[in-house]
């Protein structure tokens, strides 16, 4: 894309003039919690080094303390041209940081936020001078339940599936110049039955500057051809136009429009400029794609056609940076990999993954089931908490084309009594209908594995390590599997009393696991197995019964790497495959059963 910069951590909103704000920084533990009674915003009380965006309980950050610590803070200086900031502003962006963030510009405070994974910025124009400045953050992390914490333990040693935790900065920090006068956002629609893209601009600039002076233009390519331009007054700060994206060659004939799929994710540049008395004040590049996914009874449509998901399940977990990338070549390690065993798409698990990696997405076809860290204790607090970054978490990554469904609730995972209470039932079709108020396009999955309220989509997770077992209670059972009743060991049932299925696409998105025998050390589901060749034979059972189920749309295979204790990968933590990539690659895609309907 025309837009890509390399290790740019916002690749759909890209601007020139940025700084990369990783690397070493002055670090802290106030285990007493006296760093704001001391003003160490002032006078740094730390006496450690780390290397951000890597937390301290990693070997990369080189600290590597994996005990808790729940107030911590870290210091570094910034070179700012006084002379830009009469004309500019200059802000601060955290990519992630978790969970309460203080910073402080120069001793005095900029601004808080609340929430481990979604972005975050503050204008600090006011706070700085020229040349040298002063920047300290305070991040405060706990075990508490309420919080979205995802697969961050609670205690302090790893259990079940819950890992060391993650504290503080744990994606990139970046700043940027921006104009006075600017584009704040931009959302992106493609509306292909209409063969245009609709666009909703955030203008930020004085009411005296709205009107027919002040124009935000869009300049639409694909493959370095123009395809259109669209200029639009500002009236005020929220302006809506549409644009028509057909592509058409040198003599005018219509190609059409360009669709994004996992078999070609053609994908469009656009570039945004906002025109002030004639000159442009500002400007950013960004690009998108014409995609439709929507649900059409027991089916799941991709640019009208059915679509068979062949996902996998991933963590996003390194072995030396945990949650973080090591790089941007590690994520982009990882979409090549999955798509050399022969899935299409992946489960982004409990995580909110580093915005490069659903670029790469975007560029290499991969489908993305985008979702949310859980937290572990419903109250009225946990429901404040998720519901304000979950919205976050939407509107930044809405306009990535490879996400194609939204799962904010996993196996009732915050909400355990969701199957009989009422509250923790209207909880989660609240935040259906706050997500699909902001996305009314994209499939959301409420709760994925079981006692599901209202959902687009029925998932349902079973760990069954063979074959035929697996088939016949999905054949033989349907009926009472789509229910109340009871169909998994858990004592789970796929609906929450009080709702019914209703014919929706059904798809199995947690299955397998299986892990080799390594000395009883970590876990997978079921028995281990103990050469490749019972490790194959298991995988094309479990796999091709679910292929086989006439009314299931996709699967979601456990997982892409082991994480930690579990060791159910299909590559170790070092990313080495366990198997050979062709061999599962052969059997995901081989056509069998009800699947011959989708080709």
């Amino acid at each position: 894309m025309e837009c890509y910069k390399k290790d740019y951590p916002r690749p759909q909103f890209v601007r020139e003039n940025w700084e990369n704000l990783n690397g070493t920084w002055d670090f802290g533990f106030d285990d007493d919690h006296v760093g704001e009674k001391e003003k160490w915003y002032v006078n740094f009380g730390g006496d450690k080094k780390i290397q951000v965006p890597f937390t301290y309980e990693t070997k990369l950050s080189g600290i590597q303390d994996e005990t808790r610590h729940d107030y911590i803070w870290y210091r570094r200086n910034i070179q700012v041209d006084g002379k830009r900031l009469e004309k500019e502003n200059y802000v601060l962006h955290f990519e992630g940081c978790d969970f309460i963030t203080k910073v402080w510009v120069n001793g005095e405070l900029a601004g808080s936020h609340r929430g481990g994974y979604s972005r975050f910025s503050f204008d600090i124009t006011n706070l700085l001078k020229d040349g040298e400045n002063e920047l300290v953050v305070k991040a405060e992390d706990s075990f508490d339940m309420q919080q979205p914490r995802g697969k961050q333990r609670w205690i302090d040693e790893n259990f079940g599936c819950w890992y060391v935790q993650t504290t503080g900065i744990w994606k990139t920090v970046w700043s940027e110049y921006v104009p006075k006068v600017n584009l704040a956002s931009v959302k992106m629609t493609p509306v292909l039955e209409q063969h245009c893209l609709e666009l909703e601009y955030e203008v930020n600039a004085p009411e005296s500057c709205f009107g027919e002076n002040l124009a935000v233009a869009a300049t639409i390519r694909f493959d370095g051809m123009l395809v259109n331009k669209i200029v639009t007054a500002v009236m005020a700060g929220h302006v809506e136009t549409k644009a028509d994206v057909f592509v058409r060659n040198d003599h005018g004939f219509e190609w059409g429009v360009r669709t994004w799929s996992p078999e070609q994710p053609d994908l469009y540049d656009i570039e945004f400029e906002l025109i002030k008395d004639g000159e442009t004040v500002d400007q950013a590049g960004s690009y998108f794609a014409m995609r439709d996914i929507r649900i059409d009874g027991p089916n799941i449509l991709l640019n009208g056609r059915p679509l068979y998901q062949r996902l996998i399940l991933d963590q996003g977990y390194w072995k030396d940076s945990h949650l973080t990338p090591p790089s941007e070549e590690a994520l982009i390690e990882d979409i090549d990999k999955i798509h050399a065993l022969g899935y299409n798409g992946l489960r982004k698990h409990q995580k909110t993954e580093d915005e490069r990696f659903l670029y790469w997405c975007d560029v290499k076809g991969m489908l993305v089931w985008s979702e949310v860290a859980s937290a572990y204790q419903y109250t009225d607090y946990a429901v404040a908490e998720f519901t304000i970054e979950w919205m976050e978490i939407v509107k930044q990554n809405y306009n990535h084309p490879c996400i194609i469904t939204w799962t904010p609730f996993n196996e009732s995972w915050g909400i355990s009594a969701v199957e009989t209470r009422r509250d923790q039932q209207h909880f989660t079709e609240a935040i259906y209908h706050l997500t699909k108020s902001v996305d009314p396009y994209r499939p959301v999955i409420v709760n994925d594995g079981w006692e599901h309220t209202v959902s687009d989509i029925i998932t349902l997770h079973d760990y069954e390590e063979v074959g035929e077992i697996l088939r016949k209670r999905y054949i033989e059972y349907k009926d009472q599997i789509m229910t109340t009743e009871v169909y998994h060991s858990n004592h789970k049932s796929a609906m929450a009393n009080g709702f019914e299925y209703k014919g929706q696409p059904v798809i199995i998105s947690e299955f397998g696991g299986i892990a080799f025998n390594n000395d009883d050390s970590g876990w997978g589901y079921g028995n281990k197995v103990d050469t490749k060749e019972d490790f194959i034979q298991r995988f094309d059972e479990i796999t091709t019964a679910v292929k086989e189920l006439p009314y299931v749309s996709g699967f979601c295979y456990t997982q892409v790497s082991d994480v930690q204790q579990e060791i159910n990968g299909l590559m170790d933590i070092d990313r080495n495959f366990k198997v050979e990539p062709e061999v599962i690659k052969e059997i995901n895609e081989r056509k069998v059963g009800y699947w011959r309907s989708f080709m």
